[in-house]
């Protein structure tokens, strides 16, 4: 039987290089990609305004180039 929680927030696999921060980011986009699904899913059926999602939504990018910042993605691409 499937667990709620793999069926509210599902998870696909990692397929690039397996170093922690990659991981960690790769989790952040994910919630990132599944916020935002609900957010325009409540905007959608007009129980948020499209400036409330839009903000929301502003709000969760910035934490996302947040984290990228942190875990210092993209950095130095030619590092091993």
């Amino acid at each position: 039987m499937v667990a709620n929680s793999n069926f509210l927030y599902p998870q696909t696999r990692y397929y690039g290089e397996v170093k922690p921060e990659n991981l960690v980011f790769n989790a952040n986009l994910q919630e990132f990609s599944q916020r935002v699904g609900y957010i325009s899913s409540l905007t959608s059926n007009g129980k948020i305004s499209v400036e409330q999602a839009f903000t929301q939504i502003q709000a969760l990018w910035e934490e996302v180039e947040k984290s990228k910042k942190q875990l210092g993605i993209g950095e130095n691409p030619f590092s091993a």
